[in-house]
Formats: structure tokens, C-alpha cells, sequence
């Protein structure tokens, strides 16, 4: 268990080490999420996630996080944010894969908004966005809890959604004036 970069009330983010992959395993191999992330069962694909990740924190400081629960430390996915490529504009995205076990409890919410707040009082960012596939249902519910619009765009493999928050649009949501 930990040390956390984030808590909430249930979860705590960490940095991902290089023996997570198995833990990681689950969290892409049953069927749903292989639709969107097919073959991240194997090996290669799962240590290269982590890797990615490792890389993230090195260069930018952030990236996806370990999330576990606070109370035992059972390792139930990933959330955090990563640089992304939307029409051709580097955005900073608020990503999130639960264990199917863990799935339909609020935990990608409750994480989504935990990085959401990371990404604006910490990151100082301009904006925050989610890339959702239209055929990810879960997702998309998530993604509406988490941001306070949403687009449709053309992406490499074809119509993705892109939901979006700004500084302004998060500061009003608090109740408090935007970060300078």
C-alpha cells in the first residue's frame, strides 16, 4: 500500500512499479475491455503499459496511477492523466480502467474526478479532456460524471468522443475563482 499521490475516500493513486503487471492483467482481459484494448492480455503489452507509465512519471511527473483500495491495498485498476493527440493538439486526458470485480461502484468516478482536480490545481492545466470510444457505454457514463461537455471527433481509428473540462468551467463547479 501506498505512498499515495492522490487519495480519496475509498481509493489511493499510486506510481505503478514493474511488478504490477499481473495484477494488471485482469483489468484488460476480460471481454469488454478486449474490445477496446485487444491483446493487452499478453505480456509484452502489459509490461510496455507500465513502461509507458514509468516513462510518463520520469518526463512529465504524471501519468497513470496504481489505484488500490485504501483499507487493504487490493490493486482494483488504473486512473490518472497522460499527454494525448486529439486532431493533431497535444491535450492532457484523464484516463481510468477498473478490475471487472470492481466494476459498477463508483470507482472510475470517483478517481476521474480525483485526477481532475490534480490535473487543474497542480498541473495548472488550461483544460482537461477524455477520449472515450462511442461504443464504450461504461465509459461514456463515467466520462458524463466527470467533465461538463462532450464532442464528437475523427480519430485514427475512427468517430471518438471527446469529453472536456476547462479551469473556468471546474472553478465555478467549486464555487471559486479560476487559478491564475
Amino acid at each position: 500500500m501506498g505512498p499515495y499521490i492522490l487519495q480519496t475516500a475509498r481509493l489511493g493513486l499510486r506510481r505503478y512499479t514493474a511488478d504490477d503487471v499481473e495484477q494488471l492483467r485482469p483489468v484488460f482481459a476480460d471481454p469488454y475491455s478486449a474490445t477496446f484494448y485487444p491483446g493487452m492480455d499478453r505480456q509484452e503489452l502489459l509490461e510496455r503499459w507500465i513502461d509507458w507509465n514509468l516513462r510518463n512519471y520520469r518526463d512529465h511527473g504524471f501519468g497513470l496511477w496504481a489505484l488500490e483500495w485504501r483499507e487493504d491495498g487490493t490493486f482494483v485498476g488504473d486512473a490518472g492523466i497522460t499527454w494525448q493527440t486529439v486532431e493533431g493538439e497535444r491535450i492532457l486526458e484523464i484516463g481510468w480502467h477498473i478490475h471487472p470485480l470492481f466494476r459498477g461502484r463508483g470507482l472510475a468516478t470517483e478517481a476521474g474526478r480525483a485526477c481532475m482536480a490534480y490535473g487543474f490545481e497542480h498541473l495548472r492545466a488550461g483544460s482537461l479532456g477524455s477520449i472515450v470510444d462511442p461504443a464504450n457505454i461504461a465509459s461514456i457514463k463515467v466520462a458524463s460524471r466527470v467533465h461538463s461537455g462532450q464532442r464528437e471527433y475523427e480519430g485514427a481509428k475512427g468517430p471518438m468522443l471527446l469529453f472536456s473540462t476547462s479551469a473556468a468551467q471546474f472553478a465555478s463547479a467549486r464555487g471559486v475563482p479560476p487559478i491564475p
